[in-house]
């Protein structure tokens, strides 16, 4: 089955499709994208992503390409026709074509570009072992609650993870506290029980899976603190784990060089993972 992109009003061969050189994502990184994770066939919390990106562009005063319920036709038409059963819907929106300059243009249309990409669930062995983080420093802009397409400094992190032998990067501000990681969330459990991760302000991209997970938390009666933690203090977690659109919810099992508690995935962090399944998957069809 040929893969098939979405440009601007037109299903195109992926190889083929092409944005203007001049679109102002290109040149400013000026636009906002989404990923919506796909399971069984289905696009997974896809209003709460809605929600998100319409916030993001109102955030960057971009109109929004179409009408939220012809957005919602294009990515299941996109996703049907190219047979994702689990994988993703990427969209992004930009401000559209313009000749280059820095203030924003008039009359420019918003230009939408959808792509699609089968994935594999997390293998067995990875959630039995769990993954390694390592720490490095928070360069980015003081907006990263929106979801914005500018993510070189996120690149340069997942990067040093990937050179370090790591999966992901955690992000550490000057005061000593995780943010959040390169393209996830960041999460511990502490030693008495309790789930720590940071408040959803202007300082973290509020992720949906964060934001589904926070509910569940407290449906299954577990204590959760929307606070920094500093990196000393997860170092000295019970447990910790990330979570995100396409890795759900991860077990982390070693910060840097140092084992997470007893150096495997926690007892907090599989029933966190279980019961997040369950709100899009009830039969538990999803690792």
């Amino acid at each position: 089955m040929p893969r098939l992109a979405y440009v601007n009003g037109r299903f195109l061969p992926h190889r083929g499709a092409q944005v203007h050189i001049e679109d102002r994502g290109y040149q400013f990184a000026d636009g906002v994208y989404e990923v919506v994770p796909v399971a069984h066939g289905r696009l997974v919390d896809e209003e709460l992503h809605l929600d998100r990106l319409e916030r993001s562009l109102r955030e960057l005063r971009i109109p929004m390409p179409m009408k939220r319920e012809a957005l919602k036709l294009v990515s299941h038409e996109l996703a049907r026709r190219n047979g994702l059963t689990y994988g993703f819907v990427y969209m992004q929106v930009t401000r559209g074509v313009a000749p280059r300059d820095h203030k924003f243009p008039k009359s420019v249309r918003p230009a939408l570009v959808m792509t699609t990409r089968q994935m594999k669930p997390a293998g067995e062995k990875t959630l039995a072992e769990g993954i390694r983080v390592i720490t490095v420093p928070d360069i980015r802009w003081k907006r990263r609650d929106i979801k914005s397409t500018s993510l070189l400094p996120n690149c340069l992190a997942k990067q040093q993870a990937y050179e370090a032998g790591a999966a992901e990067a955690w992000l550490v501000d000057d005061d000593g506290t995780v943010t959040e990681g390169s393209s996830t969330n960041a999460w511990i459990v502490t030693r008495d029980g309790r789930i720590v991760t940071r408040k959803a302000t202007q300082d973290i991209l509020n992720g949906i899976t964060r934001q589904v997970l926070v509910k569940v938390a407290e449906e299954e009666g577990l204590t959760l603190e929307e606070r920094p933690f500093t990196v000393a203090e997860a170092y000295d977690a019970k447990e910790a784990f990330l979570t995100s659109s396409t890795n759900f919810v991860m077990p982390i099992t070693r910060i840097d060089e140092r084992s997470v508690g007893n150096g495997h995935p926690g007892e907090i962090t599989g029933k966190l993972r279980r019961a997040y399944i369950a709100t899009f998957a009830p039969d538990g069809g999803v690792r």
